[in-house]
C-alpha cells in the first residue's frame, strides 16, 4: 500500500489511477506522511457536537466542522487523522437538521393541546370549588348561629383541629384562601338580618391569568346556582351552567 500524493488516501501499489480521486500516480513517488500524524481538532469538535444533534445549532456546527475536517484530512497527505468521527459528527449533524424542524412541528401541535387541557381542567376545578363552598356555606349556617361565613377563610382548617365559627373546617386551606388551580375567589358577605345572622353571600371565581388558566368566569350566591361567563365577570344576571 501506499499514499496518493494528491488526496493521502492509501491505494494499491502500481496502480495507474488513484480509486479515490481518479488522478494518475503511476509516476508519481509515494508521499510518506510528514511528521507525526495527529487528529484533526474539527473532526473531534464536529463528533462532539453531533452528540447534542437536537439542538438545532449543535447540528448545523456538526456538519460544518465534519465537512471542513474531511477537507483538510485529504489535503494532510497522511499528517492528519480522525475521518470516522468527521463522518459521525456529519451523520448526527444530519439527522439533527431533519428531526429538529419535525420536532418543532410535533411542539407547535401538542404545546396548545395542553394548553386547552389545562384551561379545561381547571375551569372544571373552579366549578367544583364552587359547589364545594356553597355546601360549606349551607353547613355553617346550620351549624353556627350566625347565618352564612363572614368570610372565605372563616370556612378553613383550625390550627388545633377543634372546628369553631372562626375556623369551620369545612373546606381545606388551599381553597379557604382564595387561590386554587388557577382561579382567585372572591368572597363577599350579605347584609345582616334583624338577629345579625348574615343574610346572604356571593362568590366569584375568576382566572388568575385570563386565557392562560382558564377562559370562564363564574359567579355562585345563597341560591346554589353557579352562573357563567365567558367575556368578563360572571354576576347574577349571568346565564347558569348545565347543573
Amino acid at each position: 500500500m501506499t499514499r496518493c500524493p494528491y488526496c493521502g488516501r492509501e491505494f494499491q501499489q502500481g496502480m495507474r489511477f488513484c480509486g479515490w480521486c481518479g488522478k494518475d500516480v503511476a509516476l508519481a513517488q509515494p508521499v510518506q506522511p510528514r511528521g507525526e500524524v495527529r487528529t484533526s481538532g474539527k473532526a473531534t469538535a464536529s463528533m462532539v457536537l453531533g452528540f447534542f444533534f437536537w439542538l438545532l445549532p449543535a447540528a448545523i456546527l456538526a456538519i460544518i466542522f465534519g465537512h471542513i475536517s474531511l477537507g483538510e484530512i485529504k489535503r494532510s497527505a497522511g499528517r492528519l487523522k480522525g475521518e470516522g468521527m468527521a463522518i459521525a459528527g456529519l451523520v448526527l449533524g444530519y439527522i439533527g437538521g431533519a428531526a429538529v424542524p419535525l420536532i418543532l412541528i410535533m411542539a407547535a401541535i401538542a404545546i396548545p393541546n395542553l394548553l386547552r387541557s389545562r384551561v379545561a381542567a381547571n375551569q372544571a376545578s373552579a366549578v367544583g370549588s364552587l359547589r364545594t363552598i356553597n355546601t360549606a356555606e349551607i353547613t355553617y349556617a346550620a351549624t353556627y348561629n350566625k347565618g352564612y361565613s363572614p368570610r372565605l377563610a372563616t370556612l378553613g382548617l383550625s390550627l388545633n383541629g377543634n372546628p369553631d365559627a372562626d375556623a369551620a373546617g369545612l373546606l381545606d386551606n388551599v381553597l379557604a384562601s382564595g387561590i386554587k388551580s388557577g382561579y382567585t375567589f372572591t368572597y363577599e358577605p350579605g347584609e345582616t338580618d334583624a338577629s345579625g345572622r348574615i343574610a346572604s353571600y356571593t362568590v366569584r371565581a375568576d382566572p388568575l391569568t385570563q386565557g392562560t388558566t382558564g377562559v370562564s368566569h363564574y359567579f355562585a350566591d345563597e341560591s346554589g346556582v353557579i352562573r357563567q361567563e365567558t367575556e368578563g365577570p360572571a354576576s347574577k344576571g349571568s346565564p347558569p351552567i348545565a347543573q
